[in-house]
């Protein structure tokens, strides 16, 4: 599977370059982007648009600045598109979404296999617990630029598929009593903590915690190219990591 990597100047799409000439039978490098770099090799490109190489899967661990970008050349060029930054506007949500009308797309908050198991027993406790509070914690580097982590936000989001009349609360800061309908999302940023998730439900009478802790940025790089083997055979249509979990 030929692969392009965007944003590979960046900390993941280095630990990406890794993953992918680990596995050279399986992976390999047609080009790499990344805005305003210097070309340091002969597949490696400052803009989308003078890529020529021929590439089965875009991968994007760039910044969601990038988002026109990435879908433009992806549309134009009919290539599929592993959706893996957050902080996405409006705007370009929608973008994206209609990106998968041309072509595959996937995108999740989190390239961990882990974080899917984990959303999924949130959905799984949430709903034998249904009076339960629900706080969200989360950990990350100092150097990380969104607030709260698309993790974080898509653990919430699974909270309120179970409570469609719930409410998100990002850094509570306010006196006054919880709402029962809150969803509490506190954010930590120190150090080089790579990211680690906490969902705290608790009843009253008992709290039942669940943690995912990324213990390296490796493991967001393997479920990346998971992702792109199973988006390549795909038709368009936009994949998440629960139709992943599926196969």
């Amino acid at each position: 599977m030929r692969i392009i990597i965007s944003g590979y100047t960046g900390k993941m799409g280095r630990m990406l370059e890794e993953a992918v000439q680990k596995n050279p039978e399986q992976y390999q490098i047609a080009a790499e982007y990344a805005p305003g770099a210097e070309r340091t090799r002969s597949h490696a490109y400052s803009q989308l648009g003078m890529i020529e190489e021929e590439a089965d899967v875009l991968i994007d661990f760039s910044s969601h600045l990038a988002t026109e970008a990435v879908c433009n050349y992806c549309e134009e060029r009919g290539i599929p598109a592993v959706i893996c930054t957050t902080g996405q506007t409006a705007a370009e949500k929608e973008r994206i979404l209609d990106l998968s009308r041309h072509v595959p797309v996937f995108m999740s908050g989190n390239m961990s296999l882990g974080i899917a198991v984990l959303s999924d027993l949130v959905h799984t406790a949430v709903r034998m617990f249904p009076d339960a509070d629900v706080e969200i914690v989360e950990k990350h580097h100092n150097q990380k630029v969104d607030v709260p982590s698309g993790t974080a936000l898509m653990l919430a989001k699974a909270v309120q598929e179970e409570r469609p009349d719930s409410v998100i609360n990002i850094g509570r800061h306010l006196d006054g009593k919880r709402d029962p309908r809150e969803i509490g999302i506190h954010s930590l940023r120190m150090g080089n903590e790579v990211g680690t998730h906490e969902v705290y439900i608790n009843t009253g009478n008992e709290c039942l915690m669940l943690c995912h802790e990324a213990q390296s940025r490796a493991v967001f790089a393997d479920g990346a190219l998971k992702a792109a083997a199973y988006l390549v055979q795909q038709k368009p249509g936009f994949y998440t990591m629960k139709e992943l979990l599926k196969e």
